[in-house]
């Protein structure tokens, strides 16, 4: 699955929306093994674009705080949003100040999307077993078949260049916005 493949259907499964994840899934399980593991080697390839110290920081200021967890899911999120919306931000992370939606606030909801990070696994799996349930073997030869294709699990470390001080002047914007009444 080239680049462009994987965006396309990322730009088909918003048209779901509340069952974006689901579709994807459903999509990935109609493809090879081959396709399945080249999908989530350019969506790991996309997570790890986005594991950058200053999006971090405007993850913070928007949801009033980010353990790593809640930034993996921030960051499924935005690869959800699309390539435009991922080029953008990766450039100025400011700007998702213009992405994240009103709504978000009156209905309590945060820019996460946990689901998305085992979309390729949930389908891989479905194609072993005929089941999405999770499987601890068949996820273990998952991984192996990444690694196969070439994929180095390896430990991501940051260095933040900001203190939590530093983030209204940092991030004006989003500040304004989310600064005293974050997400989260």
């Amino acid at each position: 699955m080239t680049n462009n493949d994987f965006w396309k259907m990322i730009e088909q499964s918003k048209e779901h929306s509340e069952e974006q994840v689901e579709w994807i899934t459903n999509e990935l399980v109609k493809k090879t093994t081959d396709e399945i593991i080249e999908f989530e080697l350019v969506f790991r390839h996309k997570l790890e674009q986005l594991y950058t110290s200053s999006l971090w920081g405007a993850a913070f200021v928007i949801m009033g705080g980010c353990s790593d967890d809640c930034f993996d899911y921030f960051r499924g999120w935005l690869i959800a949003q699309g390539e435009e919306v991922f080029n953008k931000v990766l450039g100025h992370p400011e700007s998702l100040a213009k992405y994240i939606p009103e709504y978000y606030l009156e209905e309590e909801l945060a820019p996460q999307l946990e689901e998305i990070l085992s979309v390729a696994s949930d389908a891989y799996t479905f194609q072993k077993t005929e089941e999405f349930e999770y499987n601890d073997d068949i996820y273990t030869e998952f991984l192996n078949a990444l690694e196969t294709r070439g994929y180095e699990f390896k430990s991501e470390d940051i260095e933040f260049d900001w203190e939590e001080d530093d983030l209204e002047k940092r991030y004006p914007i989003l500040w304004e916005r989310f600064g005293e009444n974050p997400l989260l």
